[in-house]
């Protein structure tokens, strides 16, 4: 999230705009601010700032004036269709994007329209990006599962980290690339569907899961506030796809074949929670991004095994 400020500030500053800095994130001073600087673009990470903000609107700031919002952008973290729709009712002219970077590459490309739970988070890349297999640094065939990578302005390295720098930077013919942690299949319309980091990733019986699909779609139920998916280990399958949520308040309690039913009109089956831990509250960076290791310790302890697999 540090990039994706220093970023944003930078183009505002570019283009001679005026750039309203918080110290920190508090829902009634950003949206106050918004109203008094006449404020036309935010950026903000995912569901974590998005949903405060909608509460604050619904409740003591209902009214405030953010007809001058233009944009509201995310990177870091994914703002869910369900929390964007709620987002749009109440700011009826906003347009809503999840854009999709990193520190090393900057903007690689913005969420197309048709993102989703059902399609996954798909996005229309810059010419720079690309989806190549790590092991060759070849390009992928449409469909093959890669790592996203980008050519071009890319930095020299990390700072006094060698292996670091040889496990992320490498040179094809003339041009430097950066390889990102996040993988992706590309289709032959040159759409690219990122499945999520690859440290995060869930391996079932064989199926790759990727919690940031199943956190979609969790999210997408009514009761449901705030989600994260790990996985716990599991005799059989090596590992289990579980769910750790934060209800709405004054949400009925869920159970496990409840959200189990819903998750199957959106995922496949293997994607499915195996197992559920309901919390007071979601453990998220200061900047909102998940905590996977604090939701897999809560997995893995409600399910008495270990935090590992």
């Amino acid at each position: 999230m540090h990039g994706t400020s220093t970023l944003t500030a930078f183009i505002g500053f570019n283009f001679g705009q005026r750039v309203v800095i918080h110290r920190k994130f508090v829902p009634y001073e950003v949206l106050r601010t918004i109203e008094k600087e006449k404020v036309t673009s935010v950026s903000l990470v995912g569901d974590a700032m998005l949903r405060p903000l909608i509460d604050a609107l619904n409740g003591p700031l209902r009214g405030t004036d953010c007809s001058s919002l233009f944009s509201v952008s995310s990177s870091g973290a994914i703002m869910s269709d369900s929390v964007r729709a709620e987002f749009q009712s109440l700011v009826p002219t906003v347009m809503l994007l999840n854009n999709f970077g990193s520190s090393e590459s900057g903007f690689n490309g913005t969420a197309t329209a048709d993102s989703g739970p059902e399609r996954g988070f798909r996005v229309q890349v810059n010419a720079r990006t690309a989806v190549v297999d790590p092991a060759t640094y070849e390009p992928v065939v449409p469909g093959e599962v890669g790592r996203i990578a980008q050519r071009g302005h890319v930095p020299l390295g990390y700072y006094n980290d060698p292996a670091k720098t040889a496990d992320t930077f490498f040179r094809k013919g003339e041009e430097r690339w950066v390889l990102l942690g996040d993988m992706a299949t590309v289709d032959a319309e040159g759409i690219v569907t990122v499945l999520g980091r690859g440290s995060q990733c869930i391996n079932t019986g064989g199926e790759k899961v990727y919690p940031e699909e199943v956190e979609q779609a969790l999210k997408s139920h009514p009761d449901v506030y705030d989600a994260l998916v790990a996985g716990v280990p599991d005799e059989r399958w090596g590992s289990r796809v579980a769910a750790v949520l934060e209800l709405r308040e004054g949400a009925d309690a869920l159970d496990l074949d409840v959200v189990q039913a819903h998750c199957r009109t959106r995922l496949a089956g293997y994607k499915i929670p195996r197992a559920l831990v309901i919390t007071e509250r979601i453990q998220r960076s200061p900047s909102g991004k998940a905590d996977y290791r604090w939701a897999k310790a809560v997995a893995a302890k409600a399910a008495g095994t270990g935090a590992g697999g």
